[in-house]
């Protein structure tokens, strides 16, 4: 497949993290001939976030696999509504249902080992009184909780480095959900400990997704890049037209 004729791959990070968690997937998918966008998130709330990210994808010639981790699965699971986006891929993420918040469908399943490491921090909301609030990990619990199988070396550059969820994206729900009408891929972490791995498999199970299992810490894609590469191209394939 030539890179002209591929669709372009477009990679949504998540909370506590940024494009650059994509890093060693991007010259995967780029051998491999694919064209790759990896967005930065703004990760302020769930309908601006899946608005933003729609808005580049509407732009993107050609059509789309859409990637999501963690965070960003619940991102492109609004987002995915965009009519160029062909598939959807989830890395350790959310699966909301339509009219389902993060927070609704964490709580179906007891707590991971994130719950106890958050630290909410107050930031300024442009145009307002109040506050908002940021949520982020604590540094030093971030490579264990986060990125136990990643080098420490740059876990410990991803600790201090980290870009805050605002508390927000929590509570919103998805208005839609495209893995009704867009066929979809989710690689279940085993040995995740920041998303509870049964909250990931309830999500794609419920939507009927194609499913794999690697035995990863939440960054899957930093600690097995082959494996990630290998499921967006299986999405690719079997989009193809």
């Amino acid at each position: 497949m030539s890179r002209l004729d591929s669709p372009t791959v477009v990679l949504v990070h998540g909370a506590f993290a940024d494009a650059s968690s994509f890093a060693r997937v991007i010259p995967e998918l780029i051998a491999r001939g694919l064209n790759v966008v990896a967005p930065a998130v703004p990760n302020r709330s769930l309908l601006g976030d899946s608005a933003y990210i729609a808005s580049i994808v509407r732009q993107l010639p050609g059509p789309v696999i859409l990637v999501g981790h963690s965070y960003g699965g619940a991102v492109i699971t609004v987002a995915g509504m965009e009519d160029n986006v062909k598939a959807l891929v989830f890395l350790a993420g959310y699966a909301l249902e339509e009219g389902e918040s993060l927070g609704e469908l964490q709580g179906r399943f007891p707590d991971s080992d994130l719950a106890s490491v958050l630290v909410y921090t107050p930031f300024p909301i442009e145009g307002s009184t109040e506050a908002g609030t940021d949520v982020s990990v604590q540094i030093d619990k971030f490579p264990a909780v986060f990125a136990a199988d990643v080098d420490p070396g740059l876990a410990s550059v991803l600790a201090v480095s980290q870009r805050p969820l605002a508390a927000q994206a929590f509570a919103e729900k998805a208005p839609a959900a495209a893995w009704k009408t867009k066929p979809s891929w989710g690689l279940v972490a085993t040995a995740d400990r920041t998303i509870n791995p049964d909250v990931e498999r309830y999500g794609y199970e419920r939507a009927g997704m194609t499913t794999v299992d690697v035995h990863s810490s939440h960054l899957v894609m930093l600690a097995h890049p082959e494996r990630v590469a290998d499921l967006i191209v299986d999405a690719v394939r079997a989009t193809a037209h």
